[in-house]
């Protein structure tokens, strides 16, 4: 099972836990959204969206679903990071917050990522720009067009999926009653953030294998360069120190870790969901979300480091937010720490709640 890069070394890093997919009943579809122009004005006569569900739809009195909630991935990774246990055996079974024997779950794949249309399927670096706009408006293609649904009571989004969240609650007011962003700013995607990921960006164009996209074998010296820089990013300096004393231990599992990633990597996939979040700024609408929110990010992550104090001016423009850090522990998961339920299911409930 192919999962978020992020989410990848914050398994391979920190605590053991089991990275198999939870046994729970999913179905798997795709849906075809046809003539989509993109923002950059680029088009695709088919764009392929893959998702998985868990649970069955209700409808009401007038045959609208009315029990939908759908879960966003992070960059690189699909909806089947929703399926770990870290994050399903917290959520789904009976009396949990996304208890599947009353939710209809929802987990896309988002272009670019998954089983969904990318740029490995054929068209490499000719295949259109997208950017989180794009995203959005096909996942609600998705919704609409593909699945019939045209209100979620929830959307529950991880780091990219978190800034989709923001972006879905300006662009589609009201869609979704409530909002769980875990792990994302509010603001142009910029500063060290936006660095990283040009950094990543650049390492791979920089390997001569690359040859402009045309490459025959992964370029895996940009790919090592690329997959550092996103261990950096993705880890939590705490649990690492503790776990990792010395220097062979450190060494030994960054190569363990390095060996995961590289293997969920494809090159010119990379490029452009690094790139996507390129013009990513939320800030100037935050007003038009006047649904509940929970916001959460932690104390320990490197992308968005709770020292910019940005979260905590920006949820007052937002006025039914809450903003949650959860504080760095050995037990944190850095970034990733938005895929492990136990550190925020309760505020979850209690969002659900409202």
């Amino acid at each position: 099972m192919k999962r978020s890069i992020l989410a990848l070394l914050a398994l391979a890093l920190l605590l053991p836990v089991s990275t198999r997919a939870a046994d729970w009943p999913t179905k798997e579809g795709d849906f075809i959204a046809r003539d989509v122009t993109f923002k950059s004005g680029e088009t695709l006569a088919e764009v392929r969206l893959h998702y998985t569900t868990l649970g069955t739809p209700h409808r009401d009195a007038k045959g609208r679903i009315d029990n939908a909630v759908m879960v966003l991935h992070g960059t690189g990774g699909s909806g089947k990071n929703f399926l770990v246990p870290v994050f399903a055996d917290e959520l789904y079974g009976p009396g949990q917050p996304l208890d599947i024997g009353k939710t209809f779950v929802i987990l896309p794949d988002n272009i670019g990522h998954g089983g969904s249309s990318k740029p490995s399927d054929g068209l490499r670096m000719a295949f259109p720009h997208y950017d989180y706009d794009d995203m959005v408006a096909l996942q609600h293609r998705l919704l609409v067009e593909g699945l019939g649904v045209t209100r979620l009571k929830l959307i529950l989004g991880t780091s990219m999926g978190c800034m989709h969240a923001f972006v879905w609650g300006e662009t589609y007011p009201g869609f979704a009653e409530r909002l769980a962003p875990f792990a994302c700013n509010t603001v142009a995607l910029a500063g060290r953030n936006r660095m990283w990921r040009k950094m990543a960006i650049d390492a791979i164009k920089a390997d001569p294998a690359w040859m402009n996209g045309n490459y025959t074998t992964q370029p895996i010296a940009g790919i090592r360069a690329a997959a550092d820089l996103q261990i950096i990013a993705g880890a939590n300096p705490i649990a690492l120190q503790a776990q990792y004393p010395t220097r062979e231990a450190a060494d030994k599992v960054l190569e363990q870790s390095f060996a995961r990633m590289t293997s969920a990597y494809e090159a010119n996939d990379a490029l452009y969901y690094l790139d996507a979040s390129r013009d990513y700024d939320p800030s100037p609408g935050l007003e038009k979300i006047t649904v509940p929110v929970l916001w959460v990010n932690s104390a320990d992550d490197f992308i968005n480091p709770p020292e910019l104090g940005l979260a905590e001016r920006m949820v007052k423009r937002m006025p039914m937010a809450r903003f949650v850090l959860i504080p760095a522990s050995v037990e944190t998961r850095g970034h990733g720490t938005h895929t492990s339920a136990r550190f925020w299911k309760t505020d979850l409930a209690k969002l659900l709640s409202q």
